[in-house]
């Protein structure tokens, strides 16, 4: 059950992504933008391949959980502090 909810929520990741891909085009091909940060968001521009990071599907499950799939600011929010999020991608190796 776990694997079939990590592909769901990677592929509705995705899918947010293609639906918001008019707004991106600041956006280097093979990056997205996220927004960061409980009360305040800052945009943050990071490589698709995060999305396949055990760390970064956690903070996507945590998105799920406080927005489902309905995201305030238009890309993917994540409520998570900034200084906590940058810390976790500095983990990440890709």
């Amino acid at each position: 059950m776990a694997v079939f909810r990590l592909q769901s929520l990677l592929s509705n990741a995705k899918q947010l992504i293609k639906l918001n891909g008019k707004q991106q085009r600041d956006i280097p091909k093979g990056y997205l933008a996220v927004y960061v940060g409980e009360v305040q968001r800052k945009r943050f521009v990071v490589p698709l391949s995060y999305l396949d990071q055990p760390l970064f599907q956690d903070l996507l499950r945590r998105s799920e959980e406080e927005f489902g799939f309905n995201h305030p600011m238009g890309g993917l929010t994540i409520p998570c502090r900034e200084e906590a999020f940058i810390h976790l991608t500095t983990r990440i190796h890709i």
